[in-house]
C-alpha cells in the first residue's frame, strides 16, 4: 500500500517509473489482495487511494491497438483468466478488463463485461447481456440476471462504488446504480431501476428510503424490491401523470440457486 500512496503524492512521476508498479497493482486487484471497499464492523469503508491508483493507470496509458484488435490505453486490457482460478468464462464475447478480481465459481455468460477495480466474490453469476460497472462490489451467491446494469462508480474518488452483499438475486433488466448498497439475501425484481435521485417506497414499514449521509440508497435485507409508480400532480386537465418507483412488497423470500450451475 504504501509504495502506491508513494507514487499517488508524486507531481514529477514518469511514465517509465509507473509502469511496472502499475502491474503490480493491477494483479494485487486480479488476486483480490487491494479492493475498492471492504466491509469492516458491518460498515463499508471506501479505500479512495484505490480509485486515485486507477486513475493513474488512465492518466498515463496511451492508446493502442492490441493484438485482438482491440484499441484503448495500453495501461487497460484484457484478463487473463486461467482454468486454474474455476472460473467459467462461456465465450469470447465474455469482456474482463485486466484488474477486476474473480473468485472461484464465478460464472460469466456471453455477451457481459465487467470494468476495472471490480470484485466479484466466491459462486456469482453473471448472466447475458450484462454489465458490472468500474469498482463494483459484488458478493457471495449473487444472481446478476440477464441485461442488468451494475453501474461503475470511478469518479469522484471518495464516491461509494456499488456494493451487492451476499446471496442477493438481481432480475433481467434491473439497473442498480450511483453507489447503491443492495444488502444480502434481498430479490430486486426484473425491470427495477434504482438510483441515488429515486426514493424506495416500503410499503411494509410506511417508510420512504432516501440518500443516507454518505448518498446512498440501501436496500435492507431480505427486502424484496419490484417495479412500481407514484403519482405525480399533474397541471394539465385530464391527465394523470406517474414517475417509476422501485417498491418493496415484502421481506423474508429467499431464491434457492442451483449448484449445479456453479464450478
Amino acid at each position: 500500500m504504501e509504495k502506491y500512496l508513494e507514487l499517488i503524492e508524486r507531481e514529477d512521476l514518469t511514465k517509465e517509473e509507473f509502469m511496472p508498479i502499475w502491474k503490480e497493482f493491477k494483479q494485487d486487484l486480479n488476486l483480490g489482495k487491494v479492493r475498492v471497499a471492504n466491509k469492516i464492523n458491518e460498515e463499508w469503508k471506501v479505500n479512495k487511494w484505490v480509485k486515485q491508483f486507477i486513475l493513474l493507470g488512465f492518466k498515463y496509458g496511451e492508446i493502442v491497438e492490441f493484438e485482438d484488435s482491440t484499441i484503448d490505453k495500453d495501461t487497460m486490457g484484457e484478463r487473463k483468466v486461467e482454468l486454474s482460478e474455476k472460473v467459467r468464462k462461456a465465450s469470447k464475447l465474455v469482456s474482463i478488463r485486466d484488474g477486476v478480481y474473480l473468485a472461484e465459481g464465478v460464472t460469466f455468460m456471453p455477451p457481459s463485461y465487467a470494468n476495472i477495480g471490480a470484485y466479484i466474490d466466491k459462486g456469482s453469476m453473471v448472466d447475458s447481456l450484462a454489465l458490472v460497472g468500474s469498482c463494483a462490489q459484488i458478493g457471495k451467491n449473487v444472481h446478476i440476471g440477464a441485461g442488468v446494469i451494475i453501474g461503475g462508480v470511478l469518479e469522484p474518488v471518495g464516491a461509494y462504488p456499488v456494493i451487492i452483499e451476499d446471496n442477493v438475486f438481481i432480475g433481467a433488466g434491473s439497473q442498480v446504480t450511483e453507489g447503491t448498497i443492495v444488502k444480502e439475501n434481498a430479490i430486486i425484481g426484473a425491470g427495477v431501476t434504482i438510483t441515488r435521485s429515486t426514493p424506495v417506497y416500503d410499503n411494509v414499514n410506511g417508510v420512504i428510503i432516501t440518500p443516507n449521509e454518505n448518498g446512498q440508497i440501501v436496500i435492507p435485507e431480505d427486502a424484496v424490491v419490484i417495479p412500481g409508480t407514484r403519482n405525480l400532480k399533474s397541471k394539465f386537465e385530464d391527465v394523470v401523470l406517474s414517475k417509476n418507483v422501485p417498491i418493496i412488497i415484502k421481506y423474508g423470500s429467499k431464491v434457492e440457486l442451483e449448484d449445479l450451475l456453479r464450478p
